[in-house]
């Protein structure tokens, strides 16, 4: 807590404002965005790699979450005053810090599949900013953002030492899938048995069904599109591959808002949500790019 009030006498209104812009890179909608950039148009292998290391990690740190049950810095510390503006995504228990997961999965990924040094350095530098920024708006502890760097950073090592290059074997294929969809389906029992017993509050077992639906679809949608769609990410010019993130962003707002207004917003439906989010990300939306937006192989 000492760190954090001494990061506290070194705020300055600039400060705030820079190291909120630094803190929303780590937000979900800023991932996804990128990871379907990556995956629709630039490089499936490196999406899969990215979306293994960033679910898993996710699912760890959310199952963590509600099995320890720690709270934000200022309920533990009422002297602890965090900056105003950071309360909006400061929603669950503290630890571990769900946007430093999500910054290090996401650019530390980046980082570990780009050549270039000056990349590197920017994606790793990128991550430390993020979990530094958690600490100097006060709503995480450093207990909180080491231990998720160290879950991601252990993922993205595991994926890419396992995850294979191709998918030339549909039995090893079908076993990824399957192992993380049932981790997934282990986050969403723990979740259901907390809530059921009253011992955690429904907004923190979403939390945990969200990224649980997102796991599950994930995992399902890297199985089907790798072994029966296979879709290219070339286009035949830039301003198709514009068009085509472009519509498949509109078709995951539509899902993830518009299906909000007709199903609403339960335990059930944020589940049944997020996983069609993922299913429209690796099946549905590829299905309509090799209909719709041909390479320029021709494929």
């Amino acid at each position: 807590m000492e760190l954090l009030k001494f990061l506290e006498n070194i705020r300055t209104p600039f400060l705030d404002t820079i190291i909120s812009l630094i803190t929303s890179s780590g937000e979900e909608t800023v991932g996804i965005i990128i990871l379907c950039l990556i995956f629709w148009c630039i490089n499936k292998r490196a999406a899969y790699g990215i979306g293994i290391a960033y679910f898993l990690s996710g699912l760890t740190v959310q199952g963590m979450k509600i099995c320890f049950r720690i709270d934000r810095p200022w309920i533990i510390d009422n002297t602890i005053n965090p900056v105003p503006s950071a309360l909006k995504h400061a929603t669950g228990y503290s630890f571990p810090s769900g946007h430093t997961q999500s910054a290090a999965a996401l650019y530390g990924s980046l980082g570990a599949q780009i050549k270039q040094i000056h990349f590197k350095i920017f994606f790793f530098s990128l991550v430390i900013l993020v979990a530094f920024s958690r600490l100097y708006l006060g709503v995480h502890t450093l207990l909180d953002v080491v231990t998720s760097l160290l879950i991601s950073f252990l993922f993205i090592v595991l994926t890419y030492k396992f995850f294979p290059t191709d998918a030339s074997c549909k039995k090893r294929e079908l076993l990824i899938s399957l192992l993380m969809a049932l981790y997934a389906v282990m986050v969403i029992v723990i979740a259901a048995v907390l809530y059921s017993r009253g011992t955690i509050e429904q907004k923190y077992a979403a939390d945990c069904l969200k990224a649980s639906g997102a796991g599950i679809g994930f995992a399902i949608g890297m199985f089907i599109e790798r072994v029966y769609i296979n879709f290219q990410v070339s286009a035949k010019n830039i301003y198709l591959q514009i068009l085509k993130f472009f519509l498949g962003f509109a078709g995951l707002l539509a899902i993830k808002e518009g299906l909000k207004l007709i199903i609403g917003a339960g335990l059930l439906a944020d589940t049944l949500r997020y996983f069609l989010i993922l299913a429209w990300i690796t099946v549905f939306f590829p299905l309509l790019i090799k209909r719709f937006f041909p390479s320029v192989n021709g494929k």
